[in-house]
């Protein structure tokens, strides 16, 4: 078995040392590219698949690559001189590279499950044993109908969706649903202690390195709107908080412009291979990539996982895992919604704290997967692991055929208040209830 001993910081770090420290970054270079068995991937010891079988896969997702929600007349355009990437689809709609890479996923997730027995390679499911249930836009139908092409090639597989397209499913719609002036008082207590000693302008001041980065990468001194004298930078003093009935937290000021920008800069760099012209001429270090993305990474974080919030806005996805893990017959449950839903459902079940390996967007990449196992044991009694499978950055760029030899990575997710036994898997019966005491919260 093959121990990944060193991620990205670790490797830059020795990027930095004396030339004769070479020899290592080969060595770990190596190891990072090597396969690794399906126990080992998934963080399980070698003789877990003697004691458990796998029973039901249960797997909320974010689409994949998409372009851009922003159009070509909208402020993004105007705060940089450069031409942003021409892109296959409309504003918000997955893109030509995101669908194969969405069918590559599943055609690993058919692999791993035909390898555990849970689904025949040639499988035709009957209706009841799966479900594919998608939020009624473009981009997550499309994620969902390419995963599913992928996974079960011959079924042929309908995409559940309960809404015209372009609508907001109420299920994955992380809009608040009760907001009075108790709720607006204890959620602004919450936003200001995520800001520090400074409060809401503490929040936009976390960022000031990364929007120095990001004003730099665009140019902006350069565009029109600094010609024109809307802006010429990224401010961190005029961050506002909107919480409204019915509608999605969110945030204004300098810190929504950048959010956008940075999250147009990261899907074209996963969409333009020419490094250069992904970052407008720049030579950006992988470090620099992160620090961008984590204006968007921490933009989601402060509207979406203040614990008040988390539990209001993910309560109907919850329920819906809650149902799908009940159910007797079902094998498969493929969920399709947003970054907002998975940083959400992590969030008010009180996931421990993570950063990602092996990608730039650290707590939900795009295309990522959050993977809810059903395992039982000789005995009968049944348990569940949580993990966040995704391509790397470089599986994205590289655009890498998945298998069970070359898998996406797999990471480990834990709850506080849940302790896992010796193999990693927490008690059905305790995560049924962890799940039900936040809905009833």
């Amino acid at each position: 078995m093959i121990i990944f001993v060193a991620d990205i910081e670790t490797i830059t770090i020795f990027q930095v040392m004396k030339t004769s420290h070479l020899c290592i970054i080969a060595i770990l270079t190596i190891y990072a590219l090597l396969p690794t068995s399906v126990s080992a991937q998934n963080g399980h010891p070698a003789d877990f698949h003697e004691r458990y079988t796998l029973k039901e896969v249960v797997v909320l997702s974010r689409h994949n690559i998409r372009s851009p929600i922003s159009g070509k007349r909208s402020t993004l355009m105007r705060i940089t001189p450069h031409k942003w990437f021409m892109w296959s689809s409309a504003p918000g709609e997955l893109s030509l590279r995101g669908g194969v890479l969405e069918t590559m996923m599943g055609q690993y997730f058919r692999k791993w499950l035909v390898n555990e027995g849970l689904i025949d390679e040639h499988e035709i499911p009957e209706e009841s044993t799966i479900r594919f249930y998608a939020n009624s836009l473009q981009r997550t139908v499309a994620t969902a109908q390419f995963f599913s092409s992928g996974m079960l090639p011959l079924a042929n597989i309908h995409i559940e969706r309960h809404c015209d397209i372009g609508r907001m499913d109420p299920v994955f719609n992380p809009q608040l649903t009760q907001v009075d002036e108790k709720f607006r008082a204890d959620a602004m207590k919450q936003f200001e202690a995520m800001g520090g000693e400074n409060g809401l302008n503490g929040i936009s001041e976390k960022m000031s390195e990364n929007f120095r980065l990001l004003e730099e990468v665009l140019d902006m001194s350069q565009s029109e709107a600094c010609r024109n004298g809307a802006t010429c930078c990224f401010h961190t003093d005029d961050l506002i908080i909107h919480l409204v009935q019915n509608r999605e937290p969110a945030l204004g000021g300098s810190f929504r412009l950048a959010c956008q920008a940075a999250d147009a800069l990261v899907l074209q760099y996963y969409e333009e291979a020419d490094d250069l012209k992904a970052s407008f001429g720049d030579t950006l270090t992988t470090n620099e990539w992160m620090k961008i993305s984590e204006i968007k990474d921490w933009y989601g974080d402060v509207l979406f996982t203040a614990p008040i919030v988390a539990r209001q806005v993910a309560r109907p996805l919850l329920q819906t895992i809650l149902d799908e893990l009940q159910k007797d017959d079902r094998k498969f449950t493929f969920l399709c919604g947003h970054d907002s839903n998975i940083g959400s459902v992590l969030a008010a079940l009180n996931v421990e704290e993570y950063l990602l390996p092996q990608t730039i967007e650290r707590k939900t990449p795009i295309g990522a997967k959050l993977v809810i196992e059903k395992w039982e044991d000789k005995e009968g009694q049944n348990f569940t692991c949580v993990r966040l499978v995704y391509q790397s950055t470089e599986q994205l760029r590289q655009m890498s055929l998945l298998d069970l030899d070359n898998p996406p990575v797999s990471f480990p997710i834990r709850f506080n208040g849940l302790e896992p036994n010796a193999d990693g898997l927490v008690p059905l019966e305790a995560f049924l209830q962890h799940i039900e005491t936040v809905i009833n919260n």
